[in-house]
């Protein structure tokens, strides 16, 4: 009972903290109707009418809407917030017009006339935040983005009543700014500023100087995209987390202040001392306290604020200490330093740590982070919950208040995957713990754009008391609204993707594609999946019957090359199995069939009918992050940040393949070279009576994969062919024998 008392006066607590700028009621309402127009014409647009009233909330703090009208009259939206009435647009767009807005496209033909209301409908939110992003999205998503794609990632934001998100663009201009003024020099920072692809692990501390040096162009845009950012964001509503000091520093500090007590911390991610090794400041320093309110005073001088700030101190590296004592005052620093300058600050931190490194974070550690803040002035991410929840052996962070996440998606990987049944039962649960701290749900994938269903799902579940009730005729029904038609064999497929890929359990189950497809090829590949592939090749055979009708649809051609995608990749693992089997055996016909197939016409066939969308296109990716450049020699090194966050993520492969992709232009010149290599020698082996020797065909393999990295070869931004066309006849051709039916 004293538990559940603490937890509600937290959740007041933190509406005290966090919303005050929330941006008055006229300013909401002119921006939903703004993005309504966006979204749907002017045309269209007008028969929407929209109004924020805060009167509509019965509960303060617990985002409200309201739906009415239709059916020949104007329908009529009011929220409490601002992203209160767009997540009510969006409902009546989902659930009364059959209508989808994805990443991928939209299908917005609206029903003529616009479908009645028959009762008004209010729908509150039963948790205050909807929290979105993760730390790495920045880098393995947003980072070559523009305007126009923000504008387009915040209307996504707003429709799916996110009321909670990052924004920590432009912050390095700003520690510039900081670090000049304390004296180091202009060469001193810029060695210290990681590229813009590896930014967000300069954020956190694991990295420094890889893929650097930041222009002054660089600054200067993103300076103008985070006042765009902000502005948009807070005239929905939105609470936009600023970044902190956590305590990292520049090695050059140690120039400035020659007496601060500056600790060299542990390497990360196989990252020798050249780019990782962060310097710490210790947090009884007076030098701490200097630099943290200093690079807050002039963040929101610049920005503003709303007071809620992340920082993250000890991600994926391991403390100088474990006594409690130490953990304590590392914490309270970082903390002290925000209220230094924002009384009302409250900070927002990244439960990774304590999920990462499990057996340095027992109960005493925990205890000594999470104590170290008053209660309800630190607001902490159970990032991975829907996987391994934090908040179950914390007894809930130990009363502070908790967001329950979904990861999902590590590295931004291509590869349908997905526990939906997990995400659909998890934040239900996490209300029902005893003496619960949760006051949200998060989405938190480190990259986007794949797996749309889970993201709506998810999404959904930030408005819903209780979990969706019959899964299968959930996504029946978001396959129906995805390509605007109900459709027997589409909604087949979906059920079969939902009972396969999108049914992973248990602790193995990770967002992250480990397929031999996208992996360093070697004779100890795991090919091992949670699913019947069997599924997975009778999903593409039904959606491929399904092309008569759907040809135009963007959303069917997307989702039929993604399943085609995903498709090849199951028949790389059998052809890779059954090339190894032939090696061990001393096969070689076996080897050279079997080997054959998967490098001279799996591959290339993959990379044909990706090439067939703009969407996969290595062309594209690459050509987003030369756009940014003002000089060539900068569009190099940015295309050159892209090329090795893709692949080697670091100089000597570091994180080799973390952050793999399947594009056009990337099969071909990267995976497809490799794996002919890999052949190559598995068959001067058998030939010439040596054992096959991993480490000298990593030797010679790193050497294709560095030339890739260091090309300059342009590829394709167009899509060329029929992604139709395409995946049919790779589907005549490879489709296993006991796939039921025909096309």
């Amino acid at each position: 009972m004293e538990a559940a008392m603490v937890a509600v006066a937290l959740g007041f607590l933190l509406l005290a903290g966090a919303g005050a700028s929330a941006g008055d009621e006229a300013r909401e309402a002119a921006a939903v109707r703004a993005l309504v127009v966006r979204l749907l014409g002017p045309g269209p647009a007008a028969d929407f009418s929209v109004s924020v009233e805060r009167a509509l909330a019965a509960e303060t703090g617990l985002d409200t809407y309201s739906l009415s009208g239709g059916g020949g009259a104007r329908v009529r939206v009011r929220g409490s917030t601002g992203v209160a009435a767009a997540a009510g647009l969006h409902r009546y767009l989902r659930d009364f017009c059959g209508c989808q807005v994805a990443w991928s496209g939209s299908q917005l033909h609206l029903p003529r006339p616009l479908p009645a209301v028959p009762d008004e409908l209010t729908e509150a939110t039963p948790n205050r935040y909807r929290y979105y992003q993760n730390v790495c999205t920045q880098s393995y998503s947003f980072v070559w983005w523009d305007w126009a794609r923000w504008e387009q990632e915040i209307d996504w934001m707003a429709l799916n009543g996110i009321n909670l998100a990052l924004a920590w663009n432009g912050q390095e201009a700003i520690w510039e700014r900081v670090y000049l003024a304390l004296g180091l020099t202009q060469s001193e920072i810029n060695e210290y500023f990681t590229g813009p692809a590896f930014l967000a692990w300069g954020r956190m501390g694991n990295l420094h100087t890889w893929g650097g040096p930041l222009t002054r162009f660089w600054h200067i845009k993103q300076l103008y995209l985070q006042h765009r950012i902000l502005d948009r964001m807070r005239s929905f509503g939105m609470i936009p987390v600023l970044p902190a000091f956590a305590g990292h520093v520049p090695k050059a500090i140690t120039r400035v202040f020659p007496q601060a007590n500056v600790t060299q911390l542990g390497s990360w991610g196989h990252f020798n001392c050249s780019y990782s090794c962060s310097f710490l400041l210790a947090p009884e320093d007076t030098v701490f306290s200097l630099i943290g309110s200093l690079f807050l005073w002039e963040l929101i001088k610049e920005f503003g604020t709303d007071h809620i700030y992340g920082a993250d101190t000890f991600n994926e590296m391991q403390p100088l200490s474990s006594e409690p004592s130490y953990l304590t005052a590392a914490t309270a620093a970082v903390y002290e330093a925000m209220i230094t300058v924002d009384p009302d600050a409250v900070w927002l931190l990244q439960g990774w740590l304590f999920q990462h490194q499990p057996e340095f974070w027992g109960l005493p550690q925990v205890k000594a982070v999470l104590g170290a803040v008053p209660q309800g002035r630190l607001l902490v991410l159970d990032l991975f919950a829907e996987n391994q929840p934090v908040y179950t052996r914390t007894a809930s962070f130990q009363g502070q208040p908790f967001i329950w996440c979904m990861l999902h998606n590590f590295g931004g990987n291509h590869g349908l995957f997905g526990a939906l049944e997990a995400v659909n039962q998890g934040p239900k649960a996490a209300h029902l713990f005893p003496n619960s701290t949760m006051v949200g749900t998060g989405i938190a994938p480190e990259g986007i754009g794949q797996n749309e269903v889970v993201y709506a799902l998810m999404a959904e579940l930030g408005w819903r008391k209780e979990p969706v009730p019959d899964l299968a005729a959930w996504v029946s029904n978001f396959a129906a609204r995805r390509y605007g038609v109900s459709q027997r064999e589409t909604e087949a497929a979906w059920r079969l993707l939902l009972r396969s890929v999108y049914n992973c359990s248990g602790e193995a189950c990770r967002g992250h594609n480990h397929s031999p497809l996208v992996k360093r090829p070697s004779l100890q590949m795991n090919t091992t999946v949670w699913y019947n592939r069997s599924d997975v090749f009778e999903a593409w055979r039904l959606l491929l019957i399904a092309t008569s009708n759907l040809t135009t649809n963007p959303a069917f051609r997307y989702d039929l090359l993604d399943v085609t995608r995903q498709a090849v990749q199951e028949l790389v693992s059998l052809y890779y199995e059954e090339a190894r089997t032939a090696y061990m055996n001393k096969e070689l016909i076996s080897l050279l069939r079997a080997g054959g197939i998967l490098v001279y016409e799996l591959l290339p066939a993959l990379d044909q009918v990706l090439a067939s969308d703009s969407r996969f296109l290595l062309g594209s990716w690459l050509e987003q992050a030369r756009g940014v450049a003002v000089s060539e020699a900068e569009a190099h090194l940015y295309e050159q940040n892209s090329r090795f966050q893709l692949t080697l993520w670091g100089p000597e492969g570091n994180i080799l393949d973390y952050a793999n992709k399947q594009l056009s232009g990337l099969v071909a010149d990267y995976y497809k070279p490799r794996w002919g290599l890999f052949l190559q020698t598995l068959v001067d082996s058998l030939a010439q009576g040596v054992p096959f020797q991993q480490h000298q065909f990593d030797e010679k393999v790193f050497q294709v994969e560095q030339a890739f990295v260091l090309s300059k070869k342009r590829y394709p931004i167009y899509p060329q062919g029929d992604t139709v066309d395409l995946a049919r006849k790779i589907f005549l051709k490879y489709s296993p024998r006991g796939v039921a039916g025909s096309l």
